[in-house]
This record gives structure tokens, C-alpha cells and sequence, in this order.
């Protein structure tokens, strides 16, 4: 009977592996009939360093525009001896369009020439790379670029050189990079509020380059990589982690290493600080360039970066230096996950929540934005687009605004108030209109190496370490180290759209700790959805130029990062937040201690207090709508 079963199970996955292959050979021989394919073609840098290639180009005489696509994934063609179409996919889609379609890894990643550092070099290499496309016989001159994530955080700093053939860009998911945007100084999603980001510790284990990896030799013509790729992708194989053991270890400099990982540029960058001049010389985006290009954004309100993704599409609109830059910037805002703009349906689902009917035709939007600014179609779509199209959870509906918050959407302040026992959902904490007479503050112990568990977020890249979304916080409320503050129902629903700013006032046993906050919607039975999050560590709690530790007694302002959201708070629901000092592994653990943090192995336990009265009005403002 077992070998009748073995039999069949066989027999299913040769015809799995036959579909897939028929359909992908389908795929490449559609691309075959309607493009000139030229794969592994080694465009030159200006510093004579050749970067790997794809080109995928309508067969016609006349000259077309280019869709560009940098990244430092593997797109190579064949993965294990087999077709791999993702990539054709896209090209196909671009050329059946009018479109070529040019796909190029960064430099140091797989067949590319020289070293990679995060990000590569986007300065020269992104302009470098324009002007040689541009130059091309088949080429009309235009260029538009497109991405999500690691495709398009190269994006914004080469937008801000402004080179003749960059027409248009459509940067998805962007926020690694920005890097100082206002009061953002998040580097590159790196930080946030001056604390770790752990993503990037999961995601360079698998990503950054080992100086000692075998390289291809300089120089190796088109025709031994084109050769070369059908058996050998340069694609190394990770070991699998599970980082939510793997992300606990101490010091955290030594976490890639201690899981067996590529030695790499981690342990250099764990070192910087918020501020650190190294930040600054790399492909970062910062508020003090200027930026040139037409550009339609999309973000997503379970992504890692919604605020200062946001934050950025403002200060493009208010300080391009050219006008017509200026007004030609677009925003869509979606209920997903980072990069699942597309995997939205009629019932979204993102963690636990249903947030209804969350599609968009994102195809038909990307190219009619392209084929009015590369192919000069008179489309109207910058007059039909709305300027900000954003997606309110709990109402379930797409809606749209001239700006970004919505010019209608009132700054309203409630304020932390309770008995001194605000611990726990379970305890005295509320939200109210007055801040309260006197102060009864509450105080919780943080134990570093029993920080509260990250659950749901805005979030990526965390292996399973972390599942993004809204989930019900109800059972984490119940630790005795999150202090919880909750509304009185609502008499009427309300819409949050918008920024949304906090002030706590904290006194601390230690030097430094961190402050926590998360924004919650309570339904009528208690579930408890959460909708942004965010942290400070109070070293910074001045600014990132310098740091300022705490002395015991004394009292402390805290402003908080702003957190971002759109939800609809229906009548009988009630607004709340958590406060506490971790949200690990979301947020590294700070130790307590005033020292590096990232090389320290050992905590110290801190009794913090969050204080509430008239002297000191510890608060959340929201950006209401109200019907």
C-alpha cells in the first residue's frame, strides 16, 4: 500500500513540475515573439566596473521607452537548470506595452562587477546607468523606474540628481530609503526613535556578500555569462534560521555570527548612530537634496516605514525646487502588508483583521502613468489621479484627499490618566478630553531580558520572527510591563487619518531606557486591533546630534516618532494605547545600561513611571475626521 502511495505522490509531482515547466516555457516563447532578448549584457560604470544586465526590447525600428528595474536580487533566468520567469513576466507585460524592459543587479550582487555595500552606489551607478540606456539607438530618451522595497529605495536619491532621461518613478514600499526626512531619522528604516530596527540583522544574513565568496574574473564576456547563468546563478544557499530564537542573542553585534552568517558590512553598520556621518555619504535620501522627478508613491499601513514614507511625499511636494516636480507627486496608501499591494481582495485579510475590499487596479494605474510621461500619451491622468488615495480601515473604503493628512482631519489631544495602577488591560488607565489634577504616575519594571514580545505590526523582513498585521491584543494586555489607557465608548464613530503625535513624561531608575507606545481599536467585545506603533529611546529624546542621559528623580519630556493611520473608530468602539519600554523583536532591547547597547551582553532591570497630571499632561493627539 506505502509503495501504491509513493507511486502516486510521484506520479503528481512529475506532472506539477511538467505544468510548471510547460507554463513556463509558454511564457518564453510568448516573450520570444514579440521581443529581442539580450540577456547578461555588462553595462559600463563610470569607474569601468560592468554590471549585469537583462534587456528585453519590443521588435520594432522605433525608438521606445525603458522601464528600469535595480535591484540586488537574483533575477537570473535559470534556477537550477530551470526556466525561472519571474522576471519574464514583467518584461513581458512592459513589451506587449511598448515598453523595453531593462532589469540590472547592483553592483557586487551575483554577475555584477565590484563590491556591494546596502544600497550599492545609487549616485553614480543610477546615472551612469540612465545615460547609457538613454544613449542606446533603440531608446526615445525616457526612463521611468519601478520596484518595491530593495527596487525602489535606490529610487529617491538619484531622483534628487535629476538626470534628463529620468522621466517618471514609481517607488513601492520605499522606506530603507530615507534617510533623514524632518523629524525622521530613521536612516533607512534602520532606526526608529534612535532604537534598532532588528529587521536588517535578518534580512543581511541573507544578503550581504562574505569578502570571501568566489567572484567571476573581471572582464568575462557576454557570451561565457549567458552561458554560465543556465548552471550557475552565483545564488549561495542559507542555511534556514529561526530568528525568533536567533534575534534573542547578545551582544547583538555578534548575531550573524553566532548563527554561522556571511561576514559582511552588519557589523560595521550596527555600530553608527542616528547621526553618524556615514549615513550621509551613502544612497540615502535626505531632506537636504533636492528632488527632480514625477513620481506616484505607494505605501502600505502595515509597512515598516509608513511615517516617514509619508513624510517624504510631503516634503517632495513642499520643496522641490521645480514647480511642476512639485505638483506632479501622487500617493496611493493601501491596508497591506509591505510589497502585497497586489495580494489585495475582496476580503483582505491582513493579520486577523478583515478590512474588506481592498482592490485597486494597480497595473492600469503604473502604466498610464508611465505612457503619459514616456510615451507622451495626452491621458489626463495627472488631472483624473487623485493627489492622495487612501484606504480607511474599519469603514472598509477606498477615499481620497487633496493632501496628505486630509485638510479636514482636527488635531485632538486626549490625555493618560488613571488611579497609578494602569497596568494591564485590566487596570484604571483612560484616555479623557482634561489632563487629570494630579499626578498619580505608573510604574512598571522593564526587564530587558524579558522584554515584551513584538505581536502583529508594521513590519518586514523578520523571517518568523514577526507576522505583520493587525492582530488581537487582549492577552498581551495582560502583562504586568504594558501599561494600558482606554476611551470611554464612542457616542459617535470617528475617522483617524493622519499623523498622529505623543508626549510622555517618564522618570527612570537608570541612565536610559526606551518608551513604547501602540495605537489600538477596541470592538464591543474587547477585541483589540492594533494600528501603528512606535518607540523613542530617551538618550535621543533631544535629538540624534548628541546624547543626554537620565538622573534618577528628575522628570522627563518625551515626544514620541509619530505613528501614521487611517481607521474609522465606529460608535461603541473604544480608542486605546499601550505603553511600555520594548516591542522586541521589532525594536532591539535597549539594556538600561548607557552604554553601546550593541555590544553589551548583560541588562539591568528599570523601573519606569509615565506620568499624568496638569505639570506634566502626558497625551496622544489624532487627526479626527468626524462626519
Amino acid at each position: 500500500m506505502r509503495y501504491k502511495i509513493s507511486i502516486l505522490l510521484s506520479s503528481f509531482l512529475i506532472l506539477c513540475v511538467s505544468f510548471a515547466y510547460g507554463q513556463n516555457q509558454n511564457i518564453l516563447e510568448q516573450l520570444e515573439e514579440v521581443a529581442i532578448i539580450d540577456q547578461k549584457v555588462m553595462m559600463p560604470m563610470s569607474d569601468g566596473v560592468r554590471l549585469a544586465t537583462d534587456i528585453y526590447r519590443p521588435k520594432t525600428d522605433e525608438p521606445v521607452p525603458i522601464i528600469f528595474s535595480r535591484t540586488p536580487y537574483n533575477f537570473n533566468s535559470y534556477r537550477n537548470g530551470e526556466l525561472n520567469t519571474r522576471t519574464m513576466n514583467s518584461a513581458l507585460q512592459a513589451v506587449q506595452r511598448g515598453y523595453a524592459y531593462v532589469v540590472q543587479n547592483e553592483r557586487g550582487r551575483f554577475f555584477s562587477e565590484g563590491d556591494w555595500d546596502i544600497l550599492g552606489t545609487p549616485l553614480t551607478d543610477g546615472y551612469d546607468a540612465f545615460t547609457w540606456m538613454a544613449d542606446q539607438e533603440w531608446s526615445n530618451g525616457n526612463i521611468g523606474t519601478l520596484g518595491c522595497s530593495s527596487t525602489a529605495e535606490w529610487q529617491m536619491a538619484v531622483a534628487a540628481m535629476d538626470h534628463p532621461a529620468h522621466a517618471a518613478m514609481v517607488p513601492q514600499g520605499y522606506g530603507a530609503g530615507v534617510g533623514r526626512v524632518g523629524e525622521f531619522y530613521e536612516q533607512g528604516n534602520w532606526y526608529r526613535g534612535g532604537a534598532g530596527q532588528m529587521l536588517f540583522t535578518a534580512w543581511l544574513y541573507s544578503t550581504q556578500h562574505d569578502p570571501m565568496a568566489p567572484k567571476l574574473p573581471r572582464g568575462i564576456s557576454q557570451e561565457d555569462l549567458q552561458r554560465l547563468q543556465r548552471f550557475y546563478d552565483m545564488a549561495p544557499t542559507y542555511p534556514r534560521v529561526d530568528w525568533a530564537e536567533g534575534l534573542r542573542h547578545l551582544p547583538i553585534q555578534d548575531i550573524i555570527k553566532n548563527v554561522n552568517g556571511p561576514e559582511g558590512i552588519y557589523e560595521e553598520m550596527i555600530t553608527r548612530k542616528p547621526n553618524d556621518p556615514q549615513w550621509y555619504q551613502s544612497g540615502l535620501y535626505h531632506d537636504d537634496m533636492d528632488f527632480g522627478v514625477p513620481s506616484f508613491w505607494f505605501v502600505s499601513w502595515y509597512d515598516v516605514g509608513v511615517s516617514p514614507n509619508l513624510a517624504l511625499f510631503n516634503h517632495v511636494r513642499e520643496n522641490a525646487s521645480d514647480p511642476d516636480i512639485r505638483d506632479n507627486q501622487y500617493l496611493v496608501i493601501a491596508p497591506t502588508l509591505h510589497c502585497s499591494y497586489t495580494r489585495a481582495t475582496e476580503e483582505t485579510v491582513v493579520g486577523e483583521r478583515n478590512v474588506g475590499d481592498a482592490t485597486l487596479n494597480y497595473e492600469e494605474m503604473i502604466y498610464d502613468w508611465f505612457d503619459f510621461w514616456m510615451k507622451g500619451e495626452d491621458n489626463n491622468i495627472t488631472e483624473e489621479l487623485p493627489r492622495v488615495r487612501y484606504y480607511t480601515m474599519g469603514s472598509n473604503e477606498w477615499q481620497t484627499a487633496d493632501q496628505w493628512p486630509p485638510a479636514n482631519a482636527e488635531m485632538t489631544t486626549f490625555y493618560l490618566n488613571s488611579g497609578g495602577s494602569a497596568n494591564t488591560r485590566n487596570g484604571d488607565g483612560a484616555l479623557q478630553d482634561e489632563a487629570p489634577d494630579q499626578d498619580q504616575p505608573d510604574s512598571f519594571v522593564y526587564d530587558p531580558m524579558e522584554p515584551v514580545p513584538s505581536y502583529g505590526g508594521n513590519v518586514c523582513c523578520t523571517g518568523n520572527a514577526v507576522q505583520g498585521g493587525a492582530f488581537d491584543q487582549q492577552e498581551m494586555e495582560l502583562r504586568d510591563d504594558i501599561l494600558v489607557y482606554t476611551s470611554e465608548p464612542l457616542e459617535e464613530g470617528i475617522e483617524v487619518s493622519g499623523f498622529i503625535e505623543s508626549k510622555l513624561y517618564l522618570s527612570s531608575d537608570v541612565k536610559d531606557t526606551d518608551v513604547t507606545i501602540k495605537l489600538i481599536d477596541v470592538y464591543p467585545d474587547g477585541t483589540a486591533y492594533n494600528l501603528d506603533e512606535t518607540i523613542q529611546r530617551v538618550r535621543y529624546r533631544e535629538g540624534y546630534e548628541k546624547e543626554v542621559f537620565m538622573e534618577e528623580g528628575n522628570i522627563y519630556e518625551v515626544n514620541m516618532t509619530p505613528m501614521s493611520t487611517s481607521n474609522y473608530f465606529k460608535e461603541g468602539h473604544r480608542i486605546r494605547i499601550e505603553v511600555s519600554s520594548s516591542n522586541f523583536p521589532r525594536f532591539d532591547r535597549n539594556l538600561n545600561t548607557g552604554g553601546n547597547n550593541y555590544d553589551e551582553s548583560e541588562g539591568v532591570t528599570a523601573t519606569n513611571n509615565i506620568h499624568h497630571s496638569k505639570e506634566y499632561p502626558s497625551s496622544i493627539t489624532l487627526p479626527i475626521i468626524r462626519n
